[in-house]
């Protein structure tokens, strides 16, 4: 028996801005919306420790003045990323440019790093296409957390490289810090 492909509608930014609010995460990756349950109590937790961890981290590098070009770091933040179709993607944390353009209700392009935690909803196509689309519109680092084997992949812009990371993250983008112990997080 063959299995034909099933076409999948693109959609424009706007016309998800017009689609009802439904629970859990919506995307839109290079014109396709892609919909995602809501986050269990597990997911939720590592994400907002690792959020607090680097806001209090950004907090302290700025304020010492010593990190150049870091923003702000949000949890569950929406950005219109343009190039092509359209996307607007909601990384789990994230660390914008320093001067990241702006609207009144998300940022445009991507964010200097992109932090996706892996869920039983997520796949590694998914995943893969999401890292490839931050990596392209502006983001240096991708960090993807694996909660259930305990590592972290980081992608960095420019390079074909991947580091895993089972004791640390290492990150060029936050070069003042040795490294994010994952102790920390887990």
């Amino acid at each position: 028996m063959i299995v034909m492909p099933t076409a999948v509608a693109l959609v424009t930014f706007e016309d998800l801005e017009r689609l009802p609010d439904e629970p859990g995460k919506t995307e839109l990756l290079d014109g396709e919306v892609i919909q995602m349950p809501p986050a269990f109590l597990p997911h939720n937790i590592l994400s907002e420790d690792l959020f607090l961890l680097l806001r209090q981290m950004v907090k302290t590098l700025t304020s010492g003045g010593t990190a150049r070009g870091l923003g702000k770091v949000h949890h569950e933040m929406g950005y219109k990323i343009g190039k092509g179709p359209d996307s607007w993607l909601i990384p789990d944390v994230s660390i914008t440019h320093q001067d990241q353009s702006a609207s009144e209700k998300y940022y445009e392009g991507a964010p200097l790093i992109a932090i996706e935690i892996i869920s039983e909803s997520n796949t590694a196509r998914y995943v893969d296409r999401k890292t490839k689309k931050y990596l392209a519109n502006g983001s240096q680092e991708v960090w993807v957390l694996y909660p259930k084997t305990r590592r972290v992949l980081t992608h960095y812009a420019g390079r074909d490289t991947v580091e895993i990371g089972r004791a640390h993250i290492r990150s060029g983008v936050l070069a003042e810090v040795s490294g994010i112990p994952l102790s920390e997080i887990w």
